[in-house]
């Protein structure tokens, strides 16, 4: 019999949920570890649509990529959005999974399927991230709680340096908010400019504990937001082999070299169809033969493919004025695709993960893509 917890261990195997951006959130959101599951169903978004279709199928799990409880909530009640989706879900029996960025960086994952479809061989990261790294964080804590932080933090892994243990440093401050409204203090009120003595806490960790350190961060510090860093310290150079290492994004070479308005066609033929479409730019002529590629909301990178000498990168929810000054600082051209295209191919991957533990798969075939007409001047909208 498999159970939930089985397919959950497959699929955190094959996305390390060490790989997860610190302010991520995936794993099982709900469902029962112990409950037996003969049929999971993919998608990329929990909507109401896409849970009720998981429980008509007969699905016993749904795995997403996009997380359904990414922001704090504090009523999941059936007359709420959210509450609606978990309510339908819990009365069909249908446990719920997440992969966000852990599947993004994992390899085989999200970037490698969207630079496999796009026409190159993924080879390095944009950003790469690397499980045996080591991160450097700091905390800050009022005084009276530092000794209780510290002591979760030890317990969870972190303060190892080669034959030492604990080991952090700490240095006095003053922290400083301002509550608004929504927010629930421990220390001031709402509306009222607060200030007190904090104390910073840096200690190291190894980047494969940064989820696991995140929970324990948020679960014993006294504040409702705690305010902390974590850096990943540099790798010395050739010590790791980039080609082969995970993180967010993908680089790789076409095959021949094309002109920019080839390879967006190439582009918008291979990915799933949208209302919104393909864009791009920079010049249509331009031969292209180095590729980036990003799934989902990728200018963040715009400044770190300008370093990588590639000729296009592709992405998704690209702004204006982002794009312009890329273009006009010299960086390459960018083609810009919908979210939803650039990530629904990997549902497939996904299904194929869970497949050997002899359960059914299925991928939902519903767009939630929430763009629904597109309208160019003197040609009647397009609508699907």
């Amino acid at each position: 019999m498999t159970v939930v917890a089985d397919v959950v261990r497959a699929l955190e195997t094959a996305y390390p949920p060490q790989l997860a951006e610190s302010w991520d959130k995936v794993g099982l959101v709900c469902g029962d570890p112990d409950a037996e599951v003969t049929k999971v169903a993919f998608a990329l978004d929990c909507t109401l649509e896409v849970a009720q279709a998981a429980v008509d199928a007969g699905a016993q799990l749904l795995v997403v990529h996009h997380p359904l409880l990414l922001r704090g909530v504090s009523s999941v009640a059936a007359n709420t959005p959210k509450g609606k989706v978990v309510h339908t879900l819990i009365a069909g029996g249908c446990a719920l999974f997440a992969a966000h960025t852990n599947a993004d960086s994992a390899r085989p994952g999200v970037s490698d399927k969207l630079a496999e479809l796009v026409g190159i061989t993924p080879g390095r990261p944009i950003k790469p991230s690397f499980l045996d790294g080591t991160d450097h964080w700091g905390v800050h804590v009022p005084p009276a709680d530092a000794d209780s932080v510290k002591r979760a933090l030890f317990d969870a892994g972190a303060g190892a340096i080669g034959n030492y243990r604990e080991c952090a440093f700490s240095h006095d401050g003053t922290g400083e908010f301002t509550p608004v409204e929504g927010a629930d203090p421990t220390d001031g009120e709402v509306g009222a400019h607060f200030t007190a003595p904090e104390v910073r806490i840096e200690f190291v960790a190894p980047t494969r504990l940064r989820a696991s350190l995140t929970d324990a961060l948020r679960a014993s510090h006294p504040y409702e937001e705690p305010a902390f860093d974590i850096v990943q310290m540099a790798q010395p150079a050739g010590t790791r082999e980039l080609e082969n290492a995970y993180g967010l994004g993908r680089v790789g070479e076409l095959p021949e070299p094309m002109t920019l308005r080839e390879f967006t066609q190439q582009v918008a033929d291979a990915l799933p169809e949208t209302v919104w479409g393909v864009r791009a730019a920079g010049d249509p002529d331009l031969l292209v033969r180095r590729v980036a590629v990003s799934s989902g909301a990728g200018d963040g990178f715009l400044g770190d493919v300008a370093k990588l000498g590639v000729d296009v990168y592709v992405t998704s929810d690209l702004r204006h004025h982002p794009v312009d000054e890329h273009l006009r600082a010299g960086g390459p051209a960018v083609i810009d695709t919908a979210h939803w295209a650039s990530e629904f191919p990997w549902t497939e991957q996904a299904a194929s993960i869970v497949e050997p533990l002899g359960v059914q798969t299925q991928v939902l075939d519903i767009r939630t893509d929430p763009w629904t007409v597109s309208a160019h001047p003197g040609h009647p909208g397009a609508e699907k």
